[in-house]
């Protein structure tokens, strides 16, 4: 078992929402689309819509279109407007979003050695809880 809570050093507050200083970084990079949309421009580089699109198959345009916003916003995604016949726009990632490059490649890292932990973990609590709890328990809720 690893033990990296060692190098976790809480805030003062007794609030766990104040205390958690990686809270708002998850609120910012982690959200459904968001990880995908960065990881593609960071190893893909520059990308237009459509190409982000392509990349992404399972999000919707209108979706992408949130969340592009949504990142050039919060500084992650530069949005650049050529005005040609007909326009281009295309979308990059910053250097505060190529700031967030290490912590993607030590969570692959960490996705690669410890995943298979995890579905370890599941597996032994879900035959656990099949043999310990009462059916009633047992059955999701509808």
């Amino acid at each position: 078992m690893h033990n990296d809570q060692a190098t976790w050093t809480p805030a003062a507050s007794s609030d766990p929402e104040q205390a958690c200083p990686v809270a708002p970084v998850v609120d910012i990079v982690f959200s459904r689309w968001t990880t995908p949309i960065l990881w593609t421009l960071n190893y893909q580089g520059r990308q237009r819509f459509v190409e982000l699109q392509r990349r992404i198959s399972t999000i919707t345009p209108k979706v992408l279109t949130q969340r592009l916003r949504q990142l050039e916003r919060d500084g992650l995604v530069v949005r650049t407007y050529h005005p040609e016949v007909p326009p281009r726009v295309e979308y990059e990632i910053s250097d505060l979003g190529r700031s967030l490059a290490p912590l993607f490649a030590h969570l692959a890292e960490w996705a690669t050695t410890r995943l298979d932990d995890v579905e370890q973990a599941r597996r032994t609590y879900d035959m656990n809880a099949t043999a310990t709890r009462p059916a009633a328990l047992s059955t999701p809720v509808q």
